[in-house]
């Protein structure tokens, strides 16, 4: 957090990411509670809400792509992406 708040000009997206398993339903709602669990803290660690946009990606963008548990930790994540 401390490069973010010593580079107050750089935005960003938090991408809220689930495993496989699930309904889309179930997975969307999913990967944005976790990217906004991300937003709000940062936002309690001062940075500045309006430099963040959050969005679920759901399952579409695996980081792993077996089917056990510890493939699935490693695709339930909040990922940030600098915007240019």
């Amino acid at each position: 957090m401390l490069f973010l708040n010593q580079h107050p000009n750089i935005n960003f997206t938090i991408e809220g990411h689930c495993d496989e398993r699930g309904s889309v339903e179930y997975n969307l709602a999913l990967g944005d509670k976790r990217a906004t669990a991300v937003k709000n803290a940062l936002t309690i660690a001062a940075i500045n809400p309006s430099r963040i946009t959050v969005i679920s990606m759901r399952k579409e963008k695996p980081f792993c792509s077996e089917s056990n548990e510890a493939c699935w930790q490693q695709n339930r994540r909040g990922h940030f992406v600098y915007q240019k």
